[in-house]
């Protein structure tokens, strides 16, 4: 191997990602116009690829990297080898990202060559000579390339292609489904406990509702899970960018983008499934709630006030479907309650994320710099003021009458509720909290105090303990 040019593909080689489906993704989220007629470009593959390279071009310099492919080259140039990069991604991406790391000379595709497969060998030999060159691939196309070179590097199984090439040298590559577990974020199902909200209203604590609504949770927990794969691929760019986010799985390169569109679809699928079988009902609440998800990740979410009332819409959908799962009518009063209070905490999510950023510049992908952070203080404190008149005005309802016979504990629940919301909006606007305000307050030990002595107090004024001690003691 001694002398010869060390030739490395780049996606899924060098790169632990895809620069086509990278610019496909970044399109859809900046350009979904400009993709679409990219896209009708297809039947030819490299103009496809320039046009999308045009419409989304990618921060090269942000792509992750396989570290044993980088060492490996790093040895070759120590050892008076020549580095080739040959990429069958457009040449827009492919010689910023060698100029990146030194490479000593670029293929890649233009002039309306897709240099992929055969018609990269054929420009190797034609550069090197047969047997001229050893090459570093991962996937079953580049069997057309190793059978030319003199020695072949493997990166992961390359779709089993590795298995029929003699004495290859094999690199690590591939996924976990732990990675892949991670993208789904099984921690933010804990928001969808809001379900139980209208069911706990109605004080219908029978098996029956319980199980539905744990279905209704099981449908919205797997809608999520798809609208954050579909937000993290649009958003790889930015989350790279970022402090903590640029740890997600797809913006590290820890799963494959291709793994991820595959999951996502199966979890859509998953999620219209069992709100069909709940009711017709419950299929509407899920299919809007993923529709406004979407729109919120590819455009609502950057625009200043429009994403803060999409989060509390969308976290108000949690209740609504809670009622649809369990076919408890939820109260008008409850729905217009819990709306300011999630206006609150979507406030309390973009102050901590601007607590915490690193600079005065906008925040990636958002409309909010720290100079904001008054006007979202301001927003979220007339949230609060909102959430409190309104259950002070549900509490002389009719329906809070005939709920709550002790309405005078609904007023002193006032105060708990209001402990609650000023805490995590002074967290929030020190950055002392975590970037979600739900999860955060699903684990704030303080906090769920709050809320139980909340819930503790409705329940007395329910006169549901009274009514659970009777039954256990007969």
């Amino acid at each position: 191997m001694a002398g010869k040019p060390l030739v490395v593909d780049a996606d899924g080689t060098l790169l632990r990602t895809d620069m086509l489906l990278e610019c496909a993704w970044k399109g859809v989220g900046s350009d979904p116009a400009g993709t679409l007629r990219a896209l009708g470009r297809l039947p030819d593959k490299a103009a496809f690829k320039a046009e999308l390279a045009r419409v989304a071009p990618l921060r090269t310099d942000l792509l992750p990297v396989r570290d044993e492919v980088v060492a490996l080259v790093e040895t070759a140039r120590a050892a008076g080898r020549e580095v080739v990069l040959a990429s069958a991604s457009d040449a827009a991406l492919v010689e910023p990202l060698a100029k990146r790391f030194g490479f000593d000379r670029v293929f890649a595709s233009r002039d309306g060559e897709n240099l992929k497969g055969a018609a990269k060998a054929r420009a190797l030999v034609t550069a090197f000579g047969e047997r001229g060159f050893d090459y570093a691939g991962d996937a079953a196309a580049d069997i057309a390339v190793w059978r030319h070179a003199d020695h072949a590097i493997v990166v992961g199984r390359a779709g089993g292609a590795a298995d029929r090439l003699a004495a290859p040298t094999r690199i690590a590559g591939g996924w976990t489904p732990r990675a892949l577990l991670g993208a789904l974020r099984p921690h933010q199902w804990v928001k969808n406990v809001l379900l139980f909200l209208p069911m706990i209203a109605a004080h219908a604590f029978d098996t029956g509702t319980l199980l539905r609504v744990l279905l209704g949770i099981a449908a919205f927990s797997a809608a999520a899970s798809t609208i954050y794969i579909v937000n993290d691929l649009v958003d790889i760019e930015a989350d790279r960018r970022h402090a903590t986010k640029k740890t997600r799985p797809f913006a590290a390169g820890t799963v494959p983008i291709p793994i991820g569109m595959i999951a996502c679809a199966a979890l859509a699928v998953l999620a219209l499934v069992l709100g069909a079988l709940l009711s017709v009902q419950m299929l509407g609440v899920v299919v809007l709630y993923m529709a406004l998800s979407l729109a919120y990740s590819l455009r609502l979410k950057r625009l200043r006030w429009v994403d803060i009332a999409t989060l509390a819409a969308l976290y108000t959908l949690r209740v609504v479907a809670g009622a649809a799962a369990s076919e408890v009518p939820a109260s008008v009063f409850m729905l217009i309650f819990v709306f300011p209070v999630f206006l609150t905490l979507g406030c309390v999510k973009r102050m901590t994320e601007l607590a915490l950023a690193s600079d005065g510049a906008r925040l990636p992908g958002r409309g909010y710099a720290r100079g904001d952070r008054g006007d979202l203080l301001n927003m979220a404190a007339l949230g609060m003021a909102g959430a409190l008149v309104i259950f002070f005005l549900y509490s002389w309802s009719d329906q809070a009458r005939l709920l709550y016979p002790d309405q005078w504990l609904l007023w002193v629940a006032l105060l708990p509720i209001a402990a609650w919301l000023y805490r995590m909006i002074r967290l929030g606007y020190f950055g002392t909290q975590d970037y979600d305000p739900i999860v955060f307050a699903l684990r704030d030990i303080r906090g769920i105090g709050y809320l139980l002595i909340t819930l503790s107090l409705m329940f007395y004024a329910a006169g549901l303990w009274t009514e659970w001690y009777l039954r256990l003691t007969g």
